[in-house]
Parts: C-alpha cells; sequence; structure tokens
C-alpha cells in the first residue's frame, strides 16, 4: 500500500512539473528552463506560446540560465509577464551590432543589432538580466522596447554604446530599482520613460542619455531618484546629448557622482538645439551635482515645477501598479 501511494506522489509530481506548474511556481503558466524542466527551453518558444491578443494577464516564469537568442515579442501578445528565477543567474542575451553584416552582407544597424524587440502592449518584466556583449563595436542594443505600457522592475540592462533602445512616441515605459550600464547614449529614444530608484552607470567618457523626443510630446525622459555613478574618469560623462532638437531629459532628486560632466549637458554640435530642448534639473545632490558650472541653456526645476512630474501626470492613464488588474482592451 505504501509503495502505491509513492507512486501515485511520482506520478503526480511529475506531471505538475511537466505544465510548468510546479509546486513552488504554481502561480504561473508557463516555465522556461534550459534544462528542459519546464515547458519550453526558450524564451522565444513561450512567446510563441502566448495566445495573441489575450485580455487576462499570462505569468512566465524564467529559471536560471544564459538564454543566448534573438527575440521578438510580437504587438499581438499583450498582457504578459516575465519573472526571473533571480536577476543575476537569469540573462537574456545576444552579441550582434550595428556594423555586422546581415546575410545579405548589408550592416545591420543600430535597431538590427538589438538581442530582444519589444513591440508587445502591457508587458512586465521583473528579476532578469539583458545583455549586449558584442563588447566595444560601435551600436549595440540590448534591448530595442517600441510596446506601449511596458515596464521593468529590479532588471539589469548590460552593454556599451546603445545599450536601451526606447521606440516610439507612443511607447510608455517605466523602470523601478533597475541598473543600466553603457559608454555612449546608452539610454536613447523617442519613448516617454521613467526611471525610478535607478542605477545609471557610466563605463567611459560619454553621455548618459541621447533622448529623440518628438515635438509636441509633454514628457521624454525622467529621471526620479536615481544614482547616477561609474567607472568612467572624473568629469567626463554628460547627462544628456539631443539624438533629435525637441529631445527633454529631466533628472529628479538624483544622487550624481564625480562622473558626471560639470557642465551636464552638451547641443551636439547645434547651438539651435539649445533653444528647442528641455533639459532640467531638481535638487540634485553628490560631487557631480555642480550646478554653477552647468551649461546656461539647461534649466533648474522650482518646487511647482517639479510637483509636475507625477507618473499620474507623464503616463495619463496608465498606472503601473496596477498591471495585475487592468488588461489592454
Amino acid at each position: 500500500m505504501k509503495l502505491f501511494l509513492k507512486k501515485i506522489v511520482a506520478v503526480v509530481f511529475l506531471l505538475v512539473s511537466f505544465s510548468g506548474i510546479a509546486f513552488a511556481n504554481n502561480q504561473y503558466d508557463y516555465t522556461v528552463a534550459k534544462d528542459g524542466s519546464g515547458n519550453y527551453k526558450t524564451i522565444q518558444e513561450v512567446i510563441d506560446a502566448v495566445p495573441d491578443f489575450r485580455k487576462t494577464i499570462t505569468k512566465i516564469y524564467i529559471k536560471k540560465g544564459t538564454y543566448k537568442e534573438k527575440i521578438v515579442l510580437p504587438e499581438s501578445k499583450q498582457n504578459i509577464y516575465f519573472e526571473g528565477e533571480n536577476q543575476s543567474t537569469v540573462e537574456i542575451t545576444f552579441d550582434d551590432y550595428a556594423s555586422k553584416p546581415n546575410r545579405f552582407g548589408e550592416n545591420m544597424g543600430t535597431s538590427g543589432s538589438s538581442g530582444f524587440f519589444i513591440y508587445g502592449i502591457n508587458i512586465k518584466f521583473k528579476n532578469i538580466t539583458f545583455s549586449n556583449t558584442a563588447g566595444e563595436v560601435g551600436q549595440a542594443v540590448a534591448v530595442f522596447v517600441a510596446g506601449d505600457k511596458v515596464q521593468f522592475e529590479n532588471c539589469r540592462f548590460l552593454g556599451n554604446q546603445d545599450t536601451l533602445y526606447t521606440y516610439g512616441k507612443t511607447s510608455r515605459q517605466y523602470y523601478l530599482n533597475c541598473y543600466i550600464e553603457g559608454t555612449v547614449d546608452f539610454i536613447f529614444g523617442s519613448s516617454t520613460a521613467v526611471f525610478d530608484s535607478c542605477t545609471i552607470y557610466g563605463k567611459r567618457n560619454g553621455y548618459f542619455t541621447a533622448a529623440s523626443t518628438p515635438e509636441g510630446t509633454e514628457f521624454g525622459y525622467v529621471f526620479r531618484n536615481c544614482k547616477l555613478t561609474g567607472n568612467a574618469l572624473k568629469g567626463t560623462v554628460k547627462l544628456g546629448r539631443p539624438w533629435r532638437p525637441f529631445a527633454k531629459t529631466v533628472y529628479l532628486n538624483c544622487q550624481m557622482d564625480s562622473v558626471v560632466a560639470p557642465v551636464g549637458w552638451d547641443n551636439w554640435g547645434k547651438t539651435s538645439n539649445e533653444q528647442t530642448t528641455l533639459y532640467a534639473e531638481y535638487k540634485s545632490t553628490g560631487a557631480g551635482a555642480n550646478s554653477s558650472q552647468r551649461v546656461n541653456w539647461a534649466k533648474t526645476l522650482t518646487d511647482t515645477q517639479a510637483a509636475g512630474y507625477t507618473l499620474d501626470n507623464i503616463f495619463k492613464d496608465w498606472k503601473p501598479s496596477d498591471f495585475f488588474t487592468v488588461a489592454t482592451k
């Protein structure tokens, strides 16, 4: 009798584990594991398995491992939650770069260099590292984020030039407690994006940001309570330069280490950009917060102006904190 019961328990355990709803992860719909202990072994396979245009959240658990893949999450994949087992042990990576030729001998270009293309709507990632390991070879994107209402919590973005590409004027993005590193323009693009309590790490002389905010867009990049640091030489990393003339980048209550250049900002070689950009700070602290040497065309926000940079004002009808209760129509 005892032997029979043991066999029943073993069979049930195998069936539950195979379904991806293991006892430790019974809140997930799918499990990804390189060792074959989940539903799928790759990230692309699990994305393909999610039904198009779901109205409720699909929850995906990713077990530890390095997933080297070129991934596309299309717009038809909506309301998906990806959670890694641990930020330091779950890595999604690739090593393409802009000048690398494709199969037809054409350069891939900046956009094509990305390892992960995210077009889906209402997507959340937690406890995952994203990287581009091509090295110092020019533009090499780790993640290309074009979907609306995309958020990352406790994630890392590793690379050099152009690590994180925030693409599209209708794309709203939220980063909470994330680590983002790079060299030149390593946070760039046209989206409205908020970086909350993040660490922004400059690896050498360059620029933290290169926003291309479209004309008429109310908000561009907003950094709140972030730490700007790095191993670059003292005073060699600028807060931003305008990839397009109407770039908007604002730092609120951020700690700035000595790597931050005293002048703060760059006009990208065009004095006309000084009249169209919105570059501003509010209550910056640390060795790099030297407002007396900032360029005279950057702004210091008043208390009233700074108070307007709330998530409700920036994101309008989207509340990132409501991810599990609000589905896309």
